[in-house]
């Protein structure tokens, strides 16, 4: 199965710049689709990104204008740029990559997380 591992979260004041990043034990490039997502306390988990095999992205409402999404196939590895950090945005980001296997089945894997904290 696919192993994932996040990096790169930590402390940043609002206002500020954090890039994760999300390296993959497999080549990416055969996974359907790799997104970020996040949660904080109290609150329900929420897609925040997500970029398919073909390049295609998707951003919450929220973040648009303001986050990234990229993948590197060559380094096996997702980005998330985030520009410009709100406190509320504080949550343990996760990465996930989704892989089609069928027209009607789909295989996740999820990354343990990391922890991103805006201060105020």
């Amino acid at each position: 199965q696919v192993q994932l591992v996040e990096s790169g979260g930590g402390l940043v004041q609002a206002g500020g710049t954090l890039r994760l990043s999300c390296a993959a034990s497999e080549s990416i490039s055969k996974i359907t689709v790799m997104s970020w997502h996040r949660q904080a306390p109290g609150k329900q988990r929420e897609l925040v990104a997500s970029i398919t095999k073909g390049g295609n992205t998707n951003y919450a409402d929220s973040v648009k204008g303001r986050f990234t999404i990229s993948r590197d196939d060559a380094k096996n590895t997702v980005y998330l740029q985030m520009n410009n950090l709100k406190p509320e945005e504080t949550a343990v980001y996760s990465c996930k990559a989704a892989a089609l296997r069928s027209r009607t089945s789909v295989d996740s894997y999820w990354g343990q997380g990391t922890q991103v904290t805006v201060s105020s």
